[in-house]
């Protein structure tokens, strides 16, 4: 067909819809040159007209026509409204897959194409009937049987929302600077970003607010007027100038608070006016503006964000999985009962007579029986509660919002295709609850899920509620989710509504930083601490119920026990740090399951995220009312099933209840904490060493130190240098240094503005030449020796090595006061590195192995006559500890070699005596090649020879423990655990 013809035949038609739908198609698709359904698809399931009709519905369809992948298509008589067709295949989009295009059309006037992509910003394509003799017009409708995706607008919707969030900083910023009160800043910033929403859904009449910002424009004295009257209509609906405003109010048109802008201010609020605001994205809306509002968080700005496939991973398996699971089963009870009442209808028409007439009550009862199902998986999910009580800007609370509109949209639709009517939508923002301390981002979250609820009705064709338009939110609580005061002065824990779901993102902060915070590092924004006061308190309330020595996360684990005793128990899913798995941290989480009754169901223990506008490393962690019988699933780890999920996120064997080995005791050490910078450049500390005797007669040596850190340890010398008073604690004998004691003057400084005025915490703090930490029992335990064994507490691989015993250790480090090679041995054998890995965990946004003398040392069993509180020269002639020590020292001397190979390097004597000589590449060619010589690049490759050594030091291990040389990994951690449990069974 040429388009001649067609527009011929078909532009004007006065045919019915009905009647003429169909050849309506088949004749487009003969004019683009495209196969019909019928000769595409002869089921017609991936492509085909009325698809979704049965029986029971009779001839209509979700679709008149369907081509999966491609679009869902609503016919409509000639000058039909369309936008009431929209609308229409709108509600029933979900039951085609939710195909990216979704077109309406009249017979004779016009096709309109919607783009329907989830997360990109929306476009609609109008094409004539009379426009189709343009090839390029043609061009663009084919597009939709072929290539859908060329018409996927370029835009995100996050794009989209970030560029308007970064608009309303700058404005956020302007009036702060002028005096105005931080809240009713952020509550007229809210009121604006909602006006700019509601007139592109067209809750507003006629462009009413951009109209109203280019009068400003125009003069901006008379804005704050135009806006006071706005936002008065808004509060109870009224008229601005000839436009009638609905009702909107829900506590964010309370009243007429304005400000008065600028044109600059203006020219702002108007450049994100012009963008769409229909397609914002709810899931980051509020987290971008909190970071917009709170100067505090404005340096995240441009950070990344927690997107919504994220919170997926935390709302899927806590409320829409097993909801979704019920409506499945609610379904197959439907659809049975429909089939039922389709073969008693049947037989009554063709019975006369009384026993005909039971049989048509049959079918009644029947459908009746499917109804009741159907309402009450209905009612369940209208009385279905959220809470989220650290819920910040909304995020999940939206997310999860969304998710039960879309299961409770999911269910009507499918009910309907089986032959039931089908109702208005019920669930709204009520089934949300939130507790949020700050207020700006608690209003951020209340507009968070206006909108998202508005957006969601208008996606799938359904008018926004009125009179009023914004329910009030009460339910999302600005306070303490941790803490209540009571009336007569007492602090007790804070008391959370009930909830069928508690899920959220717990704020982040390790024991160490809860009083004084975390400073900002290169890839991370500083943290506040939560001060001395509110430490305190919160230690004193949850005494003996969640230790002092635990992350901020682990308090919301605590009170979530609380919850558990409801009837019926809730859902549980934080995002936690890795810590919950370990330690003090983990301790509020084995709570939850020994003494709330949950199990842990769904878990992911090593996952990246998005806290505080910086990737970092966490665990996710979703806990339910413990399950038994045929119904209960398998437990998820890892998105791998398992028999069951232990509380330190393992499965099978856990490391758990893995007590302290008393002969492991002190036998380790970490690296000093400087608290200032005590380190010192190697020319200037070869300067110092070079400088004349002090008046007292002695040599800087003395005081200045060879320092070692993680990278001497897995990489190469890194010839690091530092000023140790320790031997010196009075400053008229530290100060007998003059220069080294110079060197050190600036951490005085340093200190001072690290405690922004406070006290410090002890008298050491304020000897500035002192570090905090100089590890006294740890110098004491290595006086003798001549050298010292260390292991990085994080790295790619769990390495040991040699170090000078004269040298200072950083805190990164563990230190073992041993120079003996059985030992090393043992703790660089895959025994021993097993278990370490097992018992620890990994730290950091590289996800680095962590070494631990508490967890990974202290708990693990050395081999009966070889444990750490024997000396080695006890053992001397143990043949087990000769095989050991023979075996570790050739692993030793080739890696040392493979570092340091004699035709590359040099050694030097160090400038004074006393120092460990120096280790040079000969020439630039061979410093390339030794740049790139480090232990961890080393076991990246693991070369064969490495990989032999390493063998047959595990065999001389494993004969040590009187194992066979082959064991599994599964093998050596169980026997490793049942010698603990056996030499620690009376703790």
């Amino acid at each position: 067909m040429i388009p001649h013809d067609f527009i011929k035949k078909w532009q004007g038609t006065k045919l019915k819809e009905r009647a003429a739908a169909q050849e309506h198609f088949i004749d487009l698709c003969r004019l683009l040159g495209e196969p019909t359904p019928a000769e595409t698809d002869p089921t017609g399931l991936d492509y085909g007209f009325e698809v979704g009709a049965t029986k029971t519905t009779g001839g209509r369809g979700f679709a008149d026509v369907f081509k999966r992948g491609c679009f869902g298509w609503e016919y409509k008589g000639t000058h039909a409204n369309l936008d009431t067709a929209f609308a229409q295949i709108q509600r029933y989009a979900v039951a085609l897959d939710n195909p990216p295009l979704l077109i309406v059309s009249d017979i004779g006037t016009t096709i309109r194409i919607h783009t329907n992509w989830t997360n990109s910003v929306s476009k609609t394509y109008e094409i004539p009937i009379a426009a189709l003799e343009d090839a390029d017009q043609r061009d663009l409708l084919k597009l939709a049987f072929t290539d859908p995706e060329a018409l996927r607008p370029a835009k995100s919707r996050q794009e989209l929302t970030e560029e308007v969030a970064g608009e309303f900083a700058a404005l956020a910023t302007s009036l702060r600077e002028k005096g105005h009160a931080p809240e009713q800043v952020a509550h007229f910033i809210n009121r604006l970003v909602f006006c700019m929403f509601a007139e592109d859904v067209d809750l507003l009449p006629s462009k009413l607010f951009t109209r109203m910002i280019e009068r400003g424009l125009d003069d901006p004295s008379e804005f704050e007027t135009f806006a006071r009257s706005l936002f008065l209509a808004m509060k109870s609906g009224g008229l601005v100038g000839f436009e009638r405003v609905a009702w909107f109010n829900g506590g964010l048109f309370n009243d007429d608070l304005a400000f008065s802008l600028t044109k600059d201010e203006l020219k702002i609020v108007h450049r994100a006016a012009v963008q769409y605001w229909g397609d914002i994205d709810p899931s980051i809306l509020g987290t971008l503006f909190e970071r917009g509002l709170d100067p505090e968080k404005r340096s995240q700005l441009g950070a990344h964000y927690t997107d919504r496939e994220k919170i997926m991973m935390i709302v899927g398996p806590t409320i829409i999985e097993p909801l979704a699971a019920e409506w499945s089963a609610t379904r197959s009870v439907i659809e049975g009962l429909m089939k039922k009442a389709e073969l008693a209808d049947a037989a009554a028409k063709t019975t006369r007579g009384r026993s005909g007439s039971r049989k048509q009550g049959a079918a009644t009862t029947a459908i009746n029986a499917a109804q009741a199902a159907l309402d009450a998986f209905l009612k369940r999910l209208s009385n279905f509660r959220v809470l989220d009580p650290a819920c910040g800007s909304g995020n999940f609370l939206y997310v999860a919002l969304r998710e039960l509109k879309d299961l409770e949209h999911r269910a009507q639709v499918e009910a309907e295709a089986l032959g039931l009517p089908r109702g208005f939508p019920q669930i709204g923002p009520e089934v949300v609850r939130g507790i949020e301390i700050n207020p700006y981002a608690a209003e951020l979250a209340r507009v968070s899920v206006w909108i998202g609820e508005i957006q969601w009705m208008l996606k799938n064709g359904f008018a926004a509620s009125s009179n009023p338009i914004l329910k009030p939110l009460e339910t999302i609580e600005c306070r303490d989710a941790l803490l209540s005061l009571s009336q007569d002065g007492e602090w007790s824990p804070a008391e959370w509504p009930e909830a069928n779901a508690i899920i959220g993102n717990p704020p982040f902060l390790g024991s160490k930083f809860l009083r004084n915070g975390k400073p900002a590092t290169r890839n991370r924004p500083a943290v506040a601490g939560l001060g001395d006061e509110y430490v305190d308190r919160l230690f004193r309330v949850f005494e003996g119920k969640n230790p002092g020595s635990a992350d901020f996360v682990s308090y919301w684990f605590a009170l979530a026990l609380r919850a558990t005793s409801s009837t019926p128990k809730p859902i549980i899913g934080f995002v936690a740090t890795k810590s919950i798995a370990k330690g003090a941290t983990n301790k509020a989480l084995d709570a939850l399951v020994s003494e709330g009754e949950m199990e842990l169901f769904w878990a992911v223990a090593n996952t990246e995220w998005v806290v505080a506008g910086a990737e970092v490393r966490v665990s996710l962690v979703c806990l339910r009312p413990r399950m038994t019988g045929l119904g209960a699933s398998l437990p998820l780890l890892n998105f791998r099933p398992v028999s069951a999920v232990n509380t330190d996120l393992t499965h099978g064997l856990t490391l758990a209840r893995a007590h302290t080995m008393p002969s492991n005791k002190r036998r380790c050490f970490q690296g000093v904490k400087q608290n200032g910078t005590f380190e010192t450049p190697a020319t200037k500390a070869r300067s110092l060493l070079l400088e004349p005797r002090n008046p007292n007669g002695l040599d800087n040596s003395l005081v200045v130190k060879r320092f070692y850190g993680n990278d001497d340890v897995s990489g190469r010398d890194q010839d690091g240098w530092i000023i140790d008073f320790t031997e010196y604690p009075k400053e008229e004998d530290a100060a007998l240094f003059e220069k080294p004691f110079k060197a050190v003057e600036h951490v005085r400084t340093e200190r001072s503005n690290r405690t922004k005025g406070k006290a410090t915490e002890s008298d050491k703090l304020k000897s500035h030449w002192l570090m905090q930490r100089p590890r006294p029992d740890l110098r004491s335990e290595i006086a003798n020796l001549s050298r010292v064994i260390g292991v990085p507490e994080t790295s790619e691989h769990f390495i040991f090595r040699f170090l000078p015993a004269t040298g200072i250790y950083s805190g990164s480090l563990f230190i073992f006061p041993r120079e003996d090679f059985t030992f090393f041995g043992i703790c660089q054998s895959t025994t021993h590195v097993l278990w370490a890995r097992l018992a620890g965990n990994n730290l950091g946004s590289g996800n680095q192995d962590r070494y631990n003398k508490g967890w990974t040392f202290e708990t693990f069993p050395f081999p009966e006559g070889l444990t750490p509180d024997i000396p080695a020269s006890s053992y001397a002639e143990d043949p087990r500890a000769t095989a050991i020590a023979t075996a570790a020292n050739r692993l030793n001397e080739l890696r040392e070699n493979w570092l340091n190979p004699p035709d590359l390097v040099r050694r030097e004597p160090e400038v004074v005596e006393g120092f460990p000589e120096r280790i040079l590449p000969v020439d630039d060619k061979a410093a390339e090649i030794l740049k790139k010589r480090t232990l961890t690049n080393l076991y990246n490759q693991r070369p064969a020879w490495l990989d032999h050594a390493h063998k047959a030091l595990d065999g001389a291990v494993a004969s040590a423990y009187g194992w066979p040389a082959d064991l599994s990994d599964d093998e050596i951690l169980a026997r490793l655990f049942a010698l603990n449990q056996e030499r620690t069974e009376s703790q």
